[in-house]
């Protein structure tokens, strides 16, 4: 288990500069928090690469992206995009005339998904393939990227990868039912990481979350050895979870999200850096706060910590922007309804027994339970209700700045090598958010 890093201080070590080359390891979809590096890295004058994960045909051969799909991307990021395809994991792999695991899990119900087994020989022939294909792909491109960089520059490469659920049909009414689902539509995340789709979808987390770090630590070594020798820096930042520190009884206390499947890869990718690091490599693992993105929505009640931010926004000196915060969220909330005492449900919600059990660093990532759906899905939905729309959320607003936070944290703080894991907590997103606008 890695040791709890939180930083402390808003770090000002200014690295970068014109004619640096940020590398995107990762292709943007949505607004999410690599958008809040991208950002920093525009306003530096930093030259802006990224990859592609490619795209399937209709046969779910990968293929690049084709020239309208190319701009698309590229007007996304801002900058260009190396067209070598680039998708992690292995669900779709396989060697020639053999079933990737997807089809191998084509037939499973929402009845029968416990007993279904799996050939774990034929499965590791998969994994086999799909990580000779990323590891070659990663090499062609960082030798396509490698010639973007010129002699006497630093380089930025920010890791972005995440997620590898198999796209089976069943399984999105069993994670509704795990994430979303109480009383008698509760199920255990236990019962999923014991059975072998469970452990599949672990495995390829694995390839996508974390390994995907190490190869692009191993593809990039040539243009690290040609950088530094010319008296460049390198750096490298990936994106964890592994909980925050929130406002609990007016201390900043350690909670967590409950059941994070995805912890394991997450304690992985930390892995990832601390290796690094060890080898003289600038390898930073930031875990960033909870927040509400379009791939975080199936988890009923992530968003929950995010209203204590509010408080802390001006327990961090905060003055006239931060009670803007304040009058903006009131807005959002149904005419009877006091943002205080909202707050107060929350501030009762972390101090439930039930919920405070929870918060044991030690045993993370803990199985969900039906008591914990109860109190947190039940409590998610309250809050939800006190809104006056359903689509214009307090956690929508707490999200967009918790980003605009974490992007400068996140530059800096990489340019100031601080260690291989690093917490962002609520208490110096406030104080960076209020440093932002003073």
């Amino acid at each position: 288990m890695t040791e709890l890093t939180s930083l402390r201080h808003i770090p000002q070590a200014n690295l970068f500069r014109k004619g640096d080359v940020f590398v995107l390891f990762g292709e943007l979809f949505g607004r999410g928090y690599a958008n809040g590096l991208i950002d920093e890295a525009r306003k530096a004058g930093m030259t802006i690469v990224g990859i592609t994960v490619g795209r399937r045909d209709d046969n779910n051969a990968l293929r690049a992206l084709n020239e309208e799909e190319l701009a698309e991307a590229e007007a996304k990021l801002g900058g260009r995009i190396i067209n070598v395809p680039l998708m992690a994991g292995f669900d779709l792999d396989a060697p020639d005339g053999e079933q990737n695991p997807t089809e191998m899990l084509s037939g499973v119900t929402l009845k029968g998904w416990q007993e279904e087994k799996l050939d774990w020989a034929a499965v590791e022939r998969c994994r086999e393939v799909g990580v000779r294909r990323f590891a070659s792909s990663a090499a062609q491109a960082m030798a396509e990227i490698d010639k973007l960089i010129p002699d006497g520059s630093n380089v930025f490469f920010a890791h972005t990868m995440a997620g590898g659920i198999p796209k089976i049909k069943a399984f999105l009414a069993i994670a509704n039912r795990i994430y979303k689902g109480r009383g008698e539509r509760f199920m255990s995340s236990r019962e999923l990481l014991d059975s072998d789709l469970g452990k599949l979808i672990l495995m390829n987390f694995d390839e996508v979350t974390a390994n995907t770090l190490q190869h692009l630590i191993t593809a990039s070594a040539a243009i690290r050895e040609r950088v530094t020798a010319k008296g460049g820096e390198v750096r490298y930042t990936a994106y964890g979870y592994h909980g925050s520190e929130i406002l609990i009884d007016g201390k900043y206390q350690w909670q967590t999200y409950t059941n994070y499947t995805q912890g394991y890869a997450k304690m992985r990718l930390e892995s990832v850096a601390q290796a690094a690091w060890a080898q003289g490599i600038a390898a930073t693992v930031f875990n960033c706060p909870e927040i509400r993105t379009n791939s975080s929505d199936i988890f009923a009640g992530v968003e929950l910590s995010l209203f204590p931010l509010l408080t802390a926004l001006k327990r961090e000196g905060g003055a006239a922007w931060a009670e803007q915060q304040w009058a903006e969220c009131q807005e959002l909330l149904n005419d009877d309804v006091s943002l205080q005492s909202l707050i107060d449900q929350i501030e009762a919600y972390n101090n439930d027994p039930v919920s405070a059990s929870f918060r044991n660093f030690d045993a993370w990532p803990m199985d969900n339970t039906p008591a914990l759906a109860e109190v947190m899905i039940g409590t998610s939905d309250d809050m939800t209700k006190l809104h006056k729309d359903r689509k214009a959320l307090i956690t929508d607003h707490l999200s967009a700045l918790v980003l605009e936070s974490a992007g400068p944290l996140m530059f800096y703080g990489a340019a100031e090598k601080i260690a291989p894991v690093v917490w962002l907590n609520h208490d110096i997103i406030a104080k960076q958010l209020n440093a932002l606008h003073p």
